[in-house]
């Protein structure tokens, strides 16, 4: 009987098309094609699963290579320069409404017409709420095939990785429109509402690969898990699952560069429309979403407090040993910061000097408490640092 390793599995399988001796030389494309074609004649089913997922794993690669070999070539990528307490992305088709939902909520003029592709370029705008300057970009429309550089698909999307936020935006008459931006932005490697997988794979010199789980696993199994490992080049160390992770998750690590990004439907144009229609739209999205109609003003105010409630920030207002709090100019953190977070957002170097605080809110027992800077402080916190 033959017994092929992981990676040899999946060269098998290109060798039965063109020959083992033409394997080696064919381009990246064809191979990627030919991968292709091979998933797409595989049934899915328990007996095949493993197989798909070495598949996976190596059509991934594959167009991990393919577009760093051609990158260079696709024209300069937009440049940004974050600015704010966040960075929020518009994402959406032509002529949805995104340089008019960015006027109505910033001091932005983004040009505003009633045909496709308005945008050419980034137009950036700040959003001032709740002591907070929240930056929002409004980028070009993207079509189907934008994450393969249709429309210079891939420099818009590009920018969407270094977000904090992406607002999905939706004309109220294609409100199915929604699952093409989640794909586009999915195959840039952008993975919207979703977190990093809790999966570690350390890499070993000699002894092959030793797989531990905290969980079981009913994704995949014990060999679909190496043989996935096995197909990125490691073939020893250490992997250690504390989730039931699929396949597409496991490549996800492996791959390294994956971006995790809260976002937020936004339903422009209701004006236009009914309630009930509105209720017919939302099965079509799928999710919960804004309705607006930037046009109007029609709803700003809500979108601009949904921002904030995804971005999830605390207030900290700073109090000076000897002088009162500035309630004017919070510093603005994730919540879940610690105060030694709060001494780097003030300075980098602050935080060497720094030996504990006193905090007065809802995160401690009594006011003017003294605490570590360990110490998670909840929204609307005043503290003191001491050094």
């Amino acid at each position: 009987m033959l017994h092929l390793s992981s990676r040899s599995k999946v060269h098998y399988t290109l060798s039965q098309t063109y020959g083992e001796g033409e394997v080696e030389s064919l381009g990246l494309p064809e191979k990627i094609k030919q991968i292709e074609e091979e998933m797409k004649k595989t049934q899915i089913n328990k007996k095949t699963e493993h197989h798909i997922g070495l598949l996976k794993a190596k059509l991934a690669r594959l167009h991990e290579e393919l577009e760093a070999s051609t990158s260079k070539g696709g024209g300069p990528a937009f440049e940004i320069r974050k600015g704010g307490d966040a960075t929020v992305v518009l994402i959406g088709l032509p002529s949805v409404g995104k340089s008019t939902i960015l006027n109505r909520l910033t001091n932005a003029k983004s040009k505003v017409a009633a045909y496709a592709f308005t945008t050419l370029t980034v137009v950036p705008g700040i959003l001032r709420l709740n002591g907070a300057d929240i930056q929002i970009l409004d980028l070009p429309g993207i079509i189907s095939g934008a994450s393969s550089g249709r429309g210079r698909g891939r420099r818009v999307l590009s920018v969407a990785r270094n977000a904090d936020l992406v607002l999905l935006v939706l004309d109220v008459f294609q409100p199915g429109q929604v699952q093409l931006l989640k794909n586009e932005l999915h195959a840039m490697g952008i993975r919207i509402d979703q977190k990093p997988p809790d999966v570690v794979i350390n890499r070993g010199s000699k002894g092959g690969l030793a797989l531990t789980t905290s969980v079981k696993l009913t994704k995949l199994t014990p060999a679909t898990v190496k043989g996935i490992v096995e197909a990125y080049g490691i073939s020893n160390g250490g992997i250690l699952v504390r989730e039931d992770v699929t396949d597409e998750q496991l490549i996800d690590v492996l791959t390294g560069n994956r971006r995790y990004v809260s976002s937020l439907v936004v339903l422009n144009k209701v004006d236009l429309v009914n309630e009930q229609y509105l209720t017919a739209a939302k099965k079509q999205i799928g999710s919960d979403f804004v309705p607006i109609s930037a046009e109007k003003g029609l709803n700003m105010d809500v979108l601009a407090d949904r921002i904030w409630e995804t971005l999830n920030f605390i207030r900290i207002y700073l109090k000076r040993p000897d002088g009162d709090a500035d309630f004017e100019k919070p510093l603005i953190l994730p919540a879940g910061s610690t105060l030694r977070d709060v001494c780097k957002k003030i300075s980098p170097r602050f935080v060497e000097g720094a030996k504990y605080a006193f905090v007065s809110g809802s995160s401690v027992k009594f006011t003017g408490q003294r605490v570590s800077l360990d110490h998670i402080p909840a929204d609307k916190d005043v503290v003191t640092i001491m050094r």
